[in-house]
């Protein structure tokens, strides 16, 4: 078990620490993970969310056209060697 003392910091409108190399490699943690905090009779609980694959049926009824922009797509000529 690797157990370490840090100083929190202001990050804007925030709080933060940073976590130490060792104990993100102790918990398996990566760059740009997603993690969950809990707050357990005060006491923060940091678990991992581990990232599943989705399938392109799980992406496609996942896809709002307001929100994303409407279609990927919308050309009415040509931009390239496409035969139609």
């Amino acid at each position: 078990m690797t157990d370490v003392v840090l100083d929190i910091k202001q990050w804007g409108n925030n709080l933060g620490v940073r976590l130490p190399a060792a104990v993100a490699r102790e918990a398996h943690l990566k760059a740009h993970q997603s993690v969950r905090l809990t707050v357990v009779d005060g006491q923060i609980i940091i678990t991992p969310i581990i990232n599943k694959s989705l399938t392109l049926e799980q992406r496609l009824a996942a896809f709002d056209p307001k929100r994303h922009g409407g279609e990927v797509m919308m050309a009415q000529e040509k931009l390239g060697a496409e035969q139609w």
